[in-house]
């Protein structure tokens, strides 16, 4: 925030201290007053983003957004018919993406189908893709799950380190050859992410009785450490992680629905979940380690009274992450 005001500065850090106003509709309405400008009209014209979990809720505002700024959007679901009519609904220029711009002129939306729990099916589909897709300008790693019991996925891991963060790294490193040289890569954390520490252990849920909820918040939080070591391995490209902040979506509906009911009137919309990512796309903002972001600037990944986070730590995470992932570290 170079260049805000002392008081503004202060103002937007007790914003997002303070939990309930930074979180929910307030925060956005009031930083709007002094966040950077939107995109400029078109600035996405002839680039290219590929957005995961892109059938609902934030994903497809995101998708509503980028078409708006010009770009041609690949929306990747797990259900073909389901992507199908997100493609249909988009190609009619569905209003009121993010800033209500609607879909501009030029720009194209790509019906993507895999189901990102599954890492056989991400390394196909990536093959595919890198076949017919030479240039890739933007990658949104949206996709996620809040089950209710544990499950695992096809290759024996738990279903939400599977979606949250096994498949996103293994698709980041499946695409690398073809992010342009200025692409910007985004992960979709979430602000659940500061009520779990990094677990360089038992990623895979085994001990003790399993919550979806701590699944995924730890899930989460390892995204956040996901996305700064690809920053590292990305150098010129933009890498970033961000939360959206409470949002109204039918996933918090169904998946908690007691603090969507108690919040319903200062939750978000969609469209206010998507606008940093679509910002970001757009505008590719200089960043700092551990580059997460919210409401369009940088925050801190951990509490005040907290440390950053172990190296040694985070250097175990990886591994079993690459281990896991079947890429190399």
């Amino acid at each position: 925030m170079c260049g805000v005001p002392a008081l503004t500065r202060l103002a937007d850090a007790l914003l997002d201290r303070a939990v309930v106003p930074g979180y929910s509709k307030v925060g956005p309405a009031l930083r709007r007053r002094w966040w950077p400008a939107d995109p400029a009209p078109g600035s996405m014209a002839g680039r290219r983003v590929l957005v995961t979990g892109a059938t609902s809720g934030i994903g497809t505002a995101i998708a509503e957004g980028l078409l708006g700024l010009g770009a041609t959007v690949h929306v990747l679901g797990r259900d073909r018919a389901k992507t199908d009519d997100l493609v249909a609904r988009l190609e009619r220029g569905i209003p009121g993406g993010v800033g209500g711009r609607g879909r501009a002129d030029g720009a194209r939306v790509v019906a993507e189908v895999c189901d990102v729990g599954d890492l056989d099916a991400v390394r196909t589909w990536a093959e595919e893709f890198t076949g017919r897709v030479d240039e890739l300008h933007g990658l949104v790693h949206n996709a996620g799950t809040l089950p209710a019991e544990r499950s695992e996925t096809a290759q024996g891991h738990e279903l939400t380190l599977a979606v949250h963060v096994l498949s996103p790294h293994l698709m980041t490193a499946l695409l690398t050859d073809v992010l342009s040289p200025d692409a910007a890569v985004v992960w979709m954390s979430s602000g659940g992410m500061y009520g779990a520490g990094l677990r360089a252990d038992d990623l895979e849920f085994t001990d003790g009785e399993y919550s979806g909820v701590r699944a995924y918040a730890r899930t989460k939080r390892m995204q956040v450490v996901l996305a700064a070591e690809w920053a590292r391995r990305l150098p010129g490209r933009h890498v970033y992680s961000t939360h959206p902040g409470w949002v109204a979506t039918d996933g918090v509906t169904a998946s908690i629905p007691a603090f969507g009911k108690v919040m319903a009137p200062l939750l978000r919309t969609p469209a206010d979940g998507a606008d940093t990512t679509v910002w970001l796309l757009a505008t590719r903002p200089a960043s700092r380690p551990p580059h997460f972001w919210h409401d369009r600037a940088q925050r801190p990944s951990t509490l005040g009274w907290e440390r950053g986070q172990d190296p040694g730590k985070v250097r175990r995470f990886l591994d079993q992450v690459a281990t896991a992932a079947d890429v190399p570290g």
